[in-house]
């Protein structure tokens, strides 16, 4: 096992544990912990596995979740008006009902497994879409070559495949419990579905969101799944937030209230091909709700540190994911940058950040669809 953070990151000794639990399983050939490291359920976050077994419980539920980055122009960019304008994401597009949604338009082929359920949502937890600005430029030709520059505006979106890869998990637990997948073909053949069908609903909420800010929707320049499992080497290498490193270009996510950083990966073998996925929990759900509430108002988290909103109806959730929950992202990117995973390209810096619909805010022909008083702050 090897852990890809400085002596000034601070891990939780029950994620390293897990960590250990993990590297002990029959067949694991390498563990490798990201500096975004936490205890997560049954397995720990921010890890890459390598295996000749393939144990689904080591993805998760969330099969597909991932980050990725969509250019946007819009003639202004105030906060105040366009967090007002963000449809509501909870309202999950239905292809009868919702026929003549030009989101549609993004979709090529059939929805993947046929799964209809959720489709253009976000999600609950850490989940969320975010309007930000390009910020600080580390790398101008890297940057240019993706298409962005200091100033240009972004939708950055970090969803999953919603039920259909808590389905896919269950099936197997219910029988197998934490053990091997029995037929990995058939398992990597559901797994494969929810890939694309999590990256498929990131490019549909992106698309609902840009008609909705008027703007036209755009490919994106950066779409990375961290939650997976894809044959490498001959061995089943398992990532449970890890975002894959190996050349590619990965947003790897701050908090609401800080930059996130666009970096170009270059992760080798012993780092499992892989780079962190974002800053990392550093308090538990309760933990956050419970000091957040002791010093911090509703009012007060809807506007960040960097000046931007927060779209937000469920206030305990509002508490759960404060940035002070969360682990220092430049901390994170230094220690990436000092063991040769991930070179940054630039920031992005927020400035609304959506959650789940505030009704007080969400536009008339958006509020449809929802029970009396739901996500009400």
């Amino acid at each position: 096992m090897t852990v890809f953070a400085s002596s000034a990151s601070w891990i939780e000794s029950d994620a390293l544990a897990q960590c250990h639990q993990v590297a002990a399983l029959d067949g694991m050939t390498h563990v490798a912990a990201m500096p975004d490291l936490h205890p997560g359920k049954g397995a720990p976050v921010g890890a890459a596995m390598a295996s000749s077994v393939l144990y689904p419980f080591l993805v998760g539920s969330d099969i597909g979740c991932g980050i990725a980055v969509f250019p946007i122009a819009l003639k202004r960019a105030v906060p105040e008006k366009l967090a007002a304008r963000f449809p509501d994401l909870d309202r999950a597009l239905h292809p009868e009902r919702d026929a003549g949604d030009p989101a549609w338009a993004v979709m090529e082929g059939g929805v993947p497994a046929g799964h209809t359920e959720g489709l253009g949502t976000v999600g609950r937890g850490n989940h969320f879409v975010e309007l930000a600005r390009i910020g600080a430029v580390f790398e101008p030709g890297h940057a240019s070559r993706l298409g962005v520059a200091a100033g240009d505006l972004v939708l950055v979106v970090h969803s999953g495949s919603r039920g259909l890869g808590e389905r896919i998990l269950r099936a197997h637990t219910e029988v197998h419990g934490a053990g091997p997948a029995p037929d990995p073909g058939a398992y990597l053949a559901a797994h494969d579905d929810a890939v694309r069908w999590g990256s498929l609903n990131r490019r549909l909420m992106a698309a609902r969101v840009a008609h909705a800010l008027g703007a036209e929707p755009a490919e994106p320049i950066v779409d990375q799944c961290h939650n997976l499992v894809e044959i490498r080497d001959g061995l089943y290498l398992h990532r449970k937030g890890a975002a894959p490193g190996d050349g590619r270009d990965v947003l790897i996510a701050g908090t609401r209230g800080t930059p996130s950083y666009l970096v170009a990966g270059h992760a080798g073998p012993d780092a499992c091909h892989s780079v962190a996925h974002g800053a990392g929990r550093k308090m538990s759900r309760a933990d956050a709700l419970r000091r957040g509430r002791a010093k911090h108002t509703v009012e007060e988290l809807r506007r960040t540190p960097v000046g931007s909103l927060v779209v937000c109806g469920d206030r305990q959730l509002l508490f759960e994911e404060a940035p002070t929950a969360y682990k220092r992202i430049e901390q994170v990117i230094a220690d990436l940058v000092e063991h040769d995973l991930a070179t940054p390209v630039a920031t992005t810096v927020p400035l609304v950040t959506y959650k789940t619909p505030d009704l007080g805010s969400t536009p008339r022909q958006d509020r449809r669809g929802h029970r009396r008083g739901r996500g009400r702050p």
